[in-house]
């Protein structure tokens, strides 16, 4: 074979990955799914990212009849590439599988190419967790997030949204706060019996990792549409959250007027409640003058990580036809 015909695109998360090896045409050649690559989720960190990274694209190649010189671009979107000294730790994790020309960026990123045709703008991940990123039209990328409420806003997401639920029900109970239509649907579904086993039940949950929190969000949208004040203060407060994030990092790369906003992650696809979104917007219209599309991602993040990749390898953005395949081949296997 010819080098330098392929490309790799990875997207790795804190639960799984997924390697995808296609051709310089677009055309899917080999994929593999797998669990996470994520240096958090390991003691020994980098060193089992390498491990495993290698592990696999190794084998991706290998079943392939290739080597890793056939490989003309990759790129990787990871979870826990978030700050410069982590993106230094795994770009080396790269260049030791043998990588020369790749993009390596937090998996936000990968939103942005999946979901934006102009292969730019701002993608809001809001999932279990919550990130920004942002791609200007000259190439500058920007994270806002992704580290923690306390520091960085992050203050969306399931785990968080679940989180205060639990503190409305809490406070409704014993700190003088409102009475909330969240108490009874939530006592049923952890089964607390009274109010005195409330914190027992709410704290092992949180501290075991076993709360239902889709439910619990779920609760709070359905509380909120029907015009719960508590549901309702938790959807102000995060929207307001998410906006700044998004506008902050819009503000700091330089975009025209007009800017593509991608929202991805389950609470933004899956959301049962129109009033997240409809603030969040009210909010983005309040803190800028930019002109925003929105876009909901329906197209699985990894596409993102092929077509960024082909976009390496070629020097420019994938045409039309090339794009539309690509993302078809991947959701087919997603």
């Amino acid at each position: 074979m010819t080098n330098s015909k392929h490309i790799i695109g990875v997207d790795g998360g804190n639960s799984k990955t997924d390697y995808f090896l296609f051709d310089l045409d677009g055309n899917f050649v080999d994929h593999i799914n797998t669990g996470t690559c994520s240096h958090e989720q390991f003691a020994d960190a980098y060193a089992s990212t390498f491990r495993i990274m290698n592990e696999n694209i190794q084998a991706l190649l290998t079943r392939n009849q290739l080597t890793i010189s056939d490989i003309a671009a990759g790129a990787f979107g990871l979870a826990g590439a978030d700050i410069p000294t982590q993106k230094e730790n795994l770009c080396r994790v790269m260049e030791d599988i043998g990588f020369k020309h790749y993009a390596l960026d937090n998996d936000s990123f990968l939103g942005i190419k999946a979901g934006s045709e102009k292969g730019y703008g701002i993608c809001s991940i809001n999932g279990s967790g919550t990130v920004t990123g942002g791609i200007s039209p000259s190439g500058k990328r920007l994270q806002v997030g992704g580290v923690g409420s306390e520091l960085s806003g992050d203050e969306a997401g399931g785990f968080y949204l679940a989180r205060k639920v639990l503190r409305a029900v809490y406070d409704a109970y014993y700190r003088m706060g409102p009475a909330t239509a969240m108490t009874e649907p939530v006592m049923e579904l952890l089964r607390i019996p009274s109010q005195e086993f409330f914190i027992d039940y709410a704290l092992t949950g949180l501290l075991q990792r076993t709360l239902p929190t889709t439910r619990l969000v779920q609760i709070l949208f359905a509380c909120a549409d029907h015009g719960d004040p508590a549901a309702l203060d938790i959807i102000e407060h995060s929207s307001k959250q998410l906006a700044c994030s998004t506008v902050g990092c819009m503000h700091n790369l330089d975009f025209n007027h007009e800017v593509d906003i991608i929202l991805a992650g389950s609470v933004w696809v899956k959301a049962e409640s129109p009033l997240l979104f409809a603030k969040y917007k009210q909010y983005i219209e309040q803190l800028t003058e930019h002109h925003c599309n929105y876009i909901l991602l329906q197209v699985p993040p990894a596409t993102g990580a092929v077509l960024w990749a082909l976009e390496i390898a070629h020097g420019h953005p994938v045409d039309m036809d090339t794009r539309k395949k690509v993302i078809g081949r991947v959701e087919n296997l997603s």
